[in-house]
């Protein structure tokens, strides 16, 4: 069965052609990092109106590079939330225009399953149940995937996102958007011990996340230090930012692994990019024996192979929508109701 997968929930336009939720024949994506880098963040009408641009022709590419005529595609899914708003009406009325068009079937995907689905292109043997840590700039989830449709969260952040923590902290530090790859990069010369940072706690939720007062320390450290002239080593700093990440973030999945019986763990978003938090997972499921799984880097960002995955699953247990579909800016992974 082959499923096209349109994804355009924020600054990349991508399209992808799968075949059976598992294997990727083709992947294009149209990255507009280099226009918002100019302005420290995604600029919602750029990114909206750089969609429309460029969306026709990522399409096109995906179909010619797949090999595949769009007569043979079975159907057509596309990322409806959470969002952007602007830019996934954009995804949703190109996916609504081609399936009223063809007369094939419209799937919705929700983008955070989608980024959980990301692991069934790396690895063709994991199926449901399992525990799953999706953390992005705007996501930072545990959820428990319980079927390829059925999701639970467990726990969520209360404010900031790790992606977001990990950007607003670079930034801070005088690195370019986005900021997490330098933070990621600079960690590798630094010394975590140097700086001593805070691990938020959210009181009587303990696998919630809470990452805004961490953000704010580092940045109360960067003042203050400017204010006594003293030089701040980017490199530790970077260190001590991902080390203490990284640990929250695992430290909480390792805890609700324990209390929910799962030994069967995956990674997913864009996060799961970042070498501290890649690496530490694999050490502390190892030492467990537990059986981890984590997304190629290459599917990590958002991009259209994990929709269509996704879009696979969903379309053959029943999951389709009509022409009345709609974006939504947030809705909630397990609260889907088709």
């Amino acid at each position: 069965m082959l499923i096209l997968g349109i994804e355009s929930s924020c600054d990349e336009t991508a399209v992808s052609l799968v075949k059976d939720g598992r294997e990727i024949l083709s992947s294009v994506v149209s990255t507009q990092i280099e226009e918002h880098k100019k302005y420290g963040g995604v600029v919602p009408e750029i990114a909206s109106r750089r969609h429309c641009e460029n969306i026709l022709g990522v399409f096109e590419k995906a179909i010619e590079d797949s090999g595949k005529a769009f007569s043979e595609i079975d159907a057509v899914a596309v990322t409806y939330s959470p969002g952007l708003i602007g830019a996934l009406l954009v995804g949703v009325s190109f996916a609504k225009g081609l399936a009223m068009a063809s007369g094939k079937p419209l799937v919705p995907v929700h983008h955070i399953s989608g980024h959980i689905a990301s692991n069934y292109l790396t690895h063709k043997n994991l199926e449901p149940p399992y525990l799953c840590l999706v953390a992005s700039g705007g996501h930072s989830h545990i959820i428990e995937v319980k079927s390829y449709t059925e999701f639970n969260v467990i726990g969520r952040t209360r404010d900031d996102a790790a992606g977001e923590c990990f950007d607003k902290c670079a930034r801070a530090m005088g690195f370019p958007y986005p900021g997490g790859i330098h933070i990621d990069n600079a960690s590798k010369n630094g010394d975590f011990s140097v700086y001593k940072l805070p691990y938020p706690k959210v009181a009587g939720s303990e696998y919630d996340f809470s990452f805004s007062g961490l953000k704010t320390s580092v940045i109360n450290l960067i003042h203050n230090s400017e204010q006594k002239k003293i030089q701040i080593n980017k490199n530790n700093l970077s260190a001590s930012v991902q080390h203490t990440i990284s640990e929250i973030l695992v430290g909480k999945v390792m805890k609700a692994s324990e209390d929910f019986g799962y030994k069967k763990i995956a990674l997913a978003g864009g996060v799961s990019a970042n070498s501290g938090v890649r690496s530490l997972f694999e050490s502390e499921c190892s030492r467990r024996g537990y059986e981890f799984y984590m997304p190629a880097l290459n599917l990590c960002g958002d991009n259209g192979a994990m929709i269509a995955s996704q879009g696979y699953y969903n379309y053959i247990s029943g999951i389709t929508a009509g022409e009345s579909l709609n974006a939504y800016a947030t809705m909630p992974i397990d609260d889907i109701t088709f």
